[in-house]
Order: structure tokens, then C-alpha cells, then sequence
């Protein structure tokens, strides 16, 4: 079995920030994780002089590599460790074709430079930003099998799942000058030397690729002190202040993408700060429901009757007074153009969008079949064409009357400099009556949207959130609403005619995108498993089961002492089984110092943490092994039984434990 890390960085590029490098930082991780081979892979650069010094320095295999932007994604380049004269010449030209941050080589660059691509190892970002396209990896064909991940939920998944690659995880790492803790991201394969060829062998196939090295992909190791975690439920235990916060800490400091729920952080007291917490977790139910009514918003809000209605005022004034002047026009008022109307324009956007739709028909090759044998494809290639011919018609027809207006509008304004008559003022009437159309329907639209109806109700263990809309009340709510002292006096008062209080909210403060809150109010509701309302001990418990089931977000769950907020029975029939559930997705980590949580929800792994006080000096141990072992061991090798950290950890004791066992429950058994 062979521990490898493939993806390591020693020379800033382009693409990376400013670091320098460590050769000693590197030697103690190589040392302290025992890694037996390593990859140097650089970004689009291999540095052959560091490189040989590295390799020289080092006890263990070390290979060149380059990490290289193939066609907007990564993927690591590895050879054997022998020519290095050839792949040197080879990554220089790599370095010369890309010599920005957003470039990248395309794939027949990459062959044209590797002519030869089974020579090497070649390792894309599967299930790690930025990913290799899969065009790019059909492109690749046979010489990709295998793909690195950024974390164990995603090993354990492509090593499940039989469409997916072979995973394989690394540290990604920049090895710097005083570097405290290491990386623990590596790969263990079943090889018998550290060859290239012996390790391309292992990552053809998913059953000689590891987590860790006794146990399979069970379990992996946590800290760099060598902290060995299941990949499904642990439970932490120990004495107060014996370190169980500081190994979470440790563990976390480790992993990007944790779900860290603290002890006391979920309990919920204030019912104001509880309704805003739901409102926003589901803020998303709000914006799916108005979503369409901001378009509305937007649109209306550039209509301005007031203006249209003077524009109409002024047209009838001129009209009028052009009237009373047709007795005495000059020769340039009777000309035909001096009050001539301009040609509409068609408006192309409909049928933009059927062009578009239609494309799209055509285009779909997952539900071809379904669309075909509805409408058959030549008919859809007809309708397009048809639609495309209609289109350039009707936008060569525009041109002509755009330059027709052009050209009109130029010979009224010398007309109107010329003449002394009144000009008849332009007014769209069409427009003006459009306009008023869309104030109407908004007024009708805002209506309905008002009107109290639950729009959502979701179902989370138990209990039931349920969101509906209401009226706002007051000024206040709306202010509370912007979250700032901004005065919505003036506006509330037209709040019952929307238009007029769609134009009050522009004398506002407040961005435009945002007006469409501010027409009704969606009030959450948290309601407990009778339909009531939830009390405070309830809002925790519903805190608590919202936060575990947004768990799988991440890659790591920790709950740090559940039972200092809630209850047993709580913990038992709620808390247990949907933690059981997401342990088997994701590694879980609990620490307890409750027999309901610690022996009951039958953890995969148990670790026990102690303090050791020497003088000034104070050093955690952490001892770990299953549930069921006599005894548990630390990284050192140090053994404990397992039986006795139990009775004092999860109960008062042995002799407390049977004591209460025998006599107090007994006592209280009902014997009738």
C-alpha cells in the first residue's frame, strides 16, 4: 500500500497569489503524514533546477508534473521520473502559450505539445473547481480513468457510483515557512513499488484506491497528528475541559466545507429574532412567488401618466390653435410634411423569442423523440425558416421607415424654422393608451396579489412552516422592511392605489429592484405537530432539525453537545435517526457527554479525549477505536479501556451506574 499526493505546489504562477516556498515545510509533511511518493505540479510552469533539488532533498519517489487550463478547466500532467530534459521542453511551451490568468490551451494545443498522451499519468479536476468539461474528457478519451475530488463525500460517492471515475484526493497544497498543521487529503493505492506504471495500474480500478490504509474507505485520517475519524458517525467523549472543543477545532482548521453547530447556539428564546431567522432561511419562497411581479414592477414603473397627460394637453392646445391660424398658414405650414406623423415601428421582440423556441425544439436532443413524435422535425425546420424570412422582412421594413422618419423629422424642423404657424405637437396615441392599460391591470394585478392566501407550507420533521401573504399596516412594517430610518409616511398613504403608491415609492430612498417588497408582506409561520404555534423550547428543537437537515451542504457535520439545549426524549425519537440518515452521506462528529447520544445512537467510531498536565505544559490526547473494542488507542500507540471511559464519561461512574440500575429504576417499575 502506497500513500501518494499528486497535486502539490512549489513555484507561484500566474494563476496563483504570491508564496514562497519551503523545502522544510514540505520535508516535515512528507515525514510526519509518511507519504511515499509525491507529485511536483505547478501551474502551466515545471521549474526542472527545483525540481531536481527537491527530488535529491527527499527520501521518498518524487514526480514531475504540471497542472495545466485545458479548455477552461484543470488537469494535472504526471511522468515517470526519468527524461526530464524532454517533458522540461514540453511544459515550456505549455508556459508560452498561456500567459494570462483567464487563458487556457485547447485540446488539440495540448496534443500538438504531448503528442503521446498514454506516457503520462493525467489527472483533471472532476468533482473540483474548475472542472474538466466532459467534451473535454470524451476528447481525452482512454487516457482519463481517473478524476480528483475535493472532499471524502465526494470520494465515497464516485467510488459508490459505477459511471464514475476513479477518485483520488490531494492536498493541492503551497508548502511556506512555519506551516503548524498539514494538509490530510491523500490517496492510498495498492501498489507494490512507487512507479508511475504501478500506480497508473492501481487508479484504473476503484477497488485499489483508499482512504486510509487498514481500514479501506471507512475511515480517514482527521489531523496531521494522526486523528483517525469514520467516514460515518463519531461520537467525541471526555471529562470537562479535557480538549473536546480543541480537537473540533483541530478537525475543522482541516476541511473547507463543515457544518459547525456550536453548543447553546440554537436555543431560541426571542420570538421577533426567531420569525426573522425563518423568514430569511425561506426567503426563497418569497422571491419564487414575486418573481414575475418584479418584471411587472419594472415595466410599470416607466410609465408616467402624469407626463402622458400633459403631453395630451399640450397636443390639444397647439391642435386647436393651429386651427384658429389655417385661415392665414404661410406656404411652408400648407406643406403636406409640416404635420406629418411618423410610420411605426414593428416591434420584433415576439417573434424574436419564436425564433428562439423554435431553435430550441430543434436543438433538444434528450427529448427529441417525445417533441418528434408530435411535431415532426422537417415541419419545425419549415416554421423556422418561415419565421426567420418574416423576421428580415419585417426588419428591412423597419429600416425603410426608420429612414423615412430620419428624413421626415429633418424636413419639418427646416419647415418649423421657416414657418411662423403653430406646430401641431407629436403624441403617441397608441402609446398613451397602452400606458393606461398597463396602470389598470397593475391596479387589478396588486389587488389579487394582496388578497391573504398561504402560498408555501413545508413539512420539516415534524413541524410545519407555512408562508403567507398579507397586507402591510403601517409605515413602520414598511421601514422595518427596509431595515433602515427611511420615512414611508407619504408613500403608505397611497398604499391602497398601487400605481400612486408605485410612484410615491420613488420619493423614497430605496433601490428600484427592490419596490416589489414593498406591495405585500409574506408573513412565515412555525407551527408544532398539533398546528399550534411552537413555544421556545420548540423553536430550538425546530432550530436544531433545520440546521442537521442543511447538513448535507457540506462535507462535514459537528454538533458540539446537543443535550445542553433539549431534551432526552427529544434526542432520542428526533434527533438520533436523522443523524443516523446523514451520517451515512456525510462524516458526522457529535461530542456528548449523554448516554441518549452516546450509546444509544450507535455510533461507527468513538473517540475519547484526556488532558495531560506536566508544569506549564498541557497536551490533549485523543484515543479512538469502535464502539464494541475492550480498548481504544491513540496516534502514539497508547492504550485505554474503553468500559471504564464509558461509566465515567456517560454516567457518574460504575458503581453510580448499577447502583441506579438496580435499585432506583426497579423502585419505579410498575409491578401490578
Amino acid at each position: 500500500m502506497k500513500k501518494i499526493d499528486l497535486h502539490i505546489h512549489t513555484v507561484p504562477s500566474i494563476s496563483d497569489n504570491q508564496f514562497f516556498f519551503s523545502l522544510n515545510s514540505l520535508q516535515d509533511y512528507v515525514e510526519k503524514l509518511e507519504l511515499d511518493c509525491i507529485a511536483v505540479t505547478n501551474h502551466n510552469l515545471f521549474d526542472k533546477t527545483q525540481f531536481e533539488y527537491i527530488s535529491n532533498q527527499l527520501k521518498i519517489k518524487v514526480f514531475p508534473g504540471i497542472e495545466i487550463d485545458l479548455e477552461a478547466g484543470h488537469i494535472l500532467l504526471i511522468s515517470e521520473n526519468e527524461d526530464l530534459t524532454d517533458f522540461d521542453s514540453k511544459c515550456k511551451k505549455i508556459t508560452e502559450l498561456i500567459k494570462t490568468k483567464t487563458s487556457y490551451i485547447s485540446y488539440e494545443q495540448l496534443i500538438d505539445v504531448f503528442p503521446l498522451l498514454s506516457k503520462y499519468l493525467l489527472i483533471p479536476h472532476y468533482d473540483k473547481k474548475p472542472n474538466i468539461k466532459v467534451e473535454t474528457l470524451a476528447k481525452l478519451g482512454d487516457n482519463i480513468f481517473c478524476g480528483e475530488v475535493t472532499s471524502i463525500r465526494k470520494f465515497k460517492s464516485c467510488i459508490s457510483e459505477t459511471d464514475k471515475l476513479v477518485p483520488v484526493i490531494f492536498s493541492d497544497c503551497r508548502f511556506v515557512e512555519d506551516m503548524n498543521t498539514f494538509p490530510t487529503r491523500q490517496t492510498y493505492v495498492d501498489a507494490e513499488d512507487d512507479s508511475l506504471t504501478a500506480i497508473k495500474g492501481c487508479l484504473f480500478d476503484k477497488n485499489k484506491v483508499y482512504l486510509s490504509k487498514e481500514e479501506g474507505n471507512d475511515f480517514f485520517q482527521a489531523t496531521d497528528d494522526g486523528i483517525v475519524l469514520s467516514t460515518g458517525l463519531n461520537v467525541v467523549i471526555g471529562e470537562r475541559s479535557t480538549g473536546k472543543t480543541y480537537t473540533l477545532e483541530k478537525i475543522i482548521s482541516g476541511f473547507e466545507n463543515v457544518k459547525y453547530i456550536e453548543q447553546f447556539s440554537l436555543l431560541q428564546n426571542n420570538e421577533e429574532k426567531f420569525k426573522e431567522l425563518v423568514t430569511t432561511r425561506h426567503s426563497l419562497v418569497s422571491e419564487n412567488y414575486l418573481k414575475e411581479f418584479k418584471d411587472v414592477i419594472y415595466e410599470v414603473n416607466e410609465v408616467d401618466i402624469k407626463s402622458n397627460n400633459q403631453n395630451v394637453e399640450k397636443y390639444i392646445e397647439s391642435l386647436k390653435k393651429f386651427a384658429s391660424e389655417s385661415y392665414n398658414l404661410d406656404s411652408f405650414s400648407k406643406c403636406k410634411l409640416y404635420n406629418e406623423t411618423k410610420f411605426e415601428i414593428d416591434d420584433l421582440e415576439n417573434l424574436k423569442e419564436l425564433i428562439t423556441a423554435t431553435q430550441l425544439l430543434l436543438d433538444n436532443l434528450e427529448y427529441k423523440t417525445i417533441i418528434n413524435k408530435h411535431v415532426q422535425e422537417v415541419n419545425l425546420k419549415e416554421l423556422l425558416l418561415d419565421l426567420i424570412i418574416n423576421y428580415k422582412s419585417k426588419y428591412v421594413k423597419n429600416l425603410e421607415k426608420g429612414f423615412i422618419n430620419d428624413l421626415t423629422e429633418r424636413v419639418k424642423d427646416d419647415l418649423k424654422i421657416r414657418s411662423s404657424s403653430t406646430t401641431i405637437e407629436e403624441l403617441d396615441f397608441h402609446k398613451i393608451q397602452l400606458d393606461k392599460i398597463k396602470v389598470d391591470k397593475f391596479n387589478e394585478l396588486v389587488k389579487i396579489i394582496q388578497k391573504e392566501k398561504i402560498i408555501d407550507s413545508k413539512e420539516i420533521r415534524g413541524f410545519k412552516v407555512v408562508a403567507k401573504t398579507k397586507n402591510f399596516t403601517g409605515a413602520s412594517q414598511l421601514q422595518k422592511k427596509s431595515k433602515s430610518k427611511l420615512a414611508f409616511s407619504d408613500a403608505f398613504t397611497n398604499y391602497d392605489k398601487p400605481y400612486k403608491y408605485l410612484v410615491s415609492l420613488n420619493n423614497v430612498a430605496i433601490e428600484e429592484t427592490d419596490y416589489y417588497k414593498y406591495f405585500v408582506d409574506i408573513e412565515y409561520k412555525t407551527l408544532n405537530k398539533h398546528g399550534f404555534p411552537v413555544s421556545g423550547g420548540e423553536r430550538s428543537e425546530f432550530n436544531l432539525l433545520h440546521e442537521i437537515s442543511d447538513a448535507l451542504k457540506h462535507d462535514i457535520l459537528m454538533i458540539d453537545e446537543p443535550e445542553s439545549s433539549f431534551d432526552n426524549i427529544f434526542l432520542k425519537n428526533e434527533v438520533n435517526e436523522l443523524i443516523k440518515e446523514i451520517s451515512k452521506e456525510i462524516p458526522v462528529i457529535i461530542v456528548t457527554h449523554n448516554s441518549t447520544i452516546g450509546a444509544s445512537i450507535k455510533p461507527n467510531y468513538l473517540l475519547y479525549t484526556q488532558k495531560e498536565v506536566d508544569g506549564d505544559n498541557i497536551k490533549y490526547n485523543v484515543y479512538f477505536g469502535h464502539p464494541m473494542s475492550k480498548k481504544l488507542k491513540n496516534a502514539e500507540g497508547k492504550e485505554i479501556l474503553n468500559i471504564d471511559i464509558l461509566f465515567n464519561c456517560l454516567e457518574a461512574g460504575e458503581e453510580a451506574y448499577y447502583e441506579r440500575k438496580q435499585k432506583a429504576y426497579e423502585i419505579l417499575k410498575d409491578r401490578t
